[in-house]
């Protein structure tokens, strides 16, 4: 009888853990376009994470409803989901070849970032935070500008687009930035356009921000591959876990002052 109630109480937790994610398109309401959505339901949650991956930002195809897609913020959606949060990330969408430094401050795609964060704030009642990755946070920074503290609650930048190319952090109006946000970079990071000395000069031109911090991450090994890509420095390759709980922590104690 008892091992009847075990494997009653495994498949229960199976369904319920199988239930808190989903991959579906969300129907944009501005376009005739979808945007693919990952997302990630916690009961537990303090806040609702909108991951803003780099790249051209696809899915990287699907696997029994996954996206495979190695960068840093798609690949490390489990480890934020268990530190309490609950996650979307979005993909590019389904209208777009690329999603290029232009589109991401384009007010099309600031379109596209308000439905997600209204869905956000309707489906899950929680704090909104933006994390961007690489071009990501080009798309971050432009979203958190033009939508303000009514929409988004923090902004996370990791490993971001420092020169070189439209939209790059300090060449936004990050001065009109209200909210809190932490910067994040590797110091081993030799992506050309991501310089980590120019990251940390960011914190500077946040003039209306009072809650701002630059951490750099020292860790990790075996990178391979672009200096660029998902699997060196610049996606904190094997150090996901230590980098994932520094954001974590320092959104929770952000959310508590």
């Amino acid at each position: 009888m008892k091992n009847i109630f075990l494997l009653i109480t495994l498949a229960s937790i199976a369904i319920t853990s199988f239930a808190e994610d989903r991959f579906f398109k969300f129907k944009l309401a501005s376009r005739n376009a979808e945007l693919p959505i990952f997302e990630m339901s916690n009961p537990n949650a303090v806040a609702t994470l909108i991951l803003l991956p780099g790249g051209d930002s696809g899915t990287g195809g699907l696997e029994k409803g996954k996206p495979q897609s190695k960068n840093f913020l798609s690949r490390s959606r489990d480890i934020f989901y268990n530190n309490g949060f609950n996650i979307l990330v979005t993909y590019r969408a389904t209208d777009l070849n690329t999603l290029d430094y232009s589109y991401r401050i384009s007010n099309a795609h600031i379109e596209e970032l308000k439905e997600t964060i209204l869905y956000a704030k309707k489906t899950f009642n929680k704090p909104v935070w933006l994390i961007g990755t690489s071009r990501g946070s080009v798309s971050g920074t432009a979203a958190t500008i033009n939508l303000g503290s009514t929409y988004v609650n923090g902004l996370v930048l990791t490993s971001s687009i420092t020169n070189s190319k439209p939209g790059a952090i300090s060449s936004q109006n990050i001065e009109k930035i209200t909210i809190p946000v932490l910067v994040v970079h590797n110091a081993k990071d030799s992506c050309k356009i991501c310089s980590p000395e120019q990251a940390a000069q960011i914190i500077n031109l946040l003039s209306s921000s009072q809650r701002k911090q630059y951490i750099e991450i020292d860790g990790g090994y075996s990178p391979t591959g672009d200096p660029c890509q998902a699997l060196h420095w610049h996606g904190f390759v094997n150090y996901e876990t230590e980098t994932v709980k520094i954001i974590s922590d320092w959104i929770k104690q952000s959310i508590k002052l």
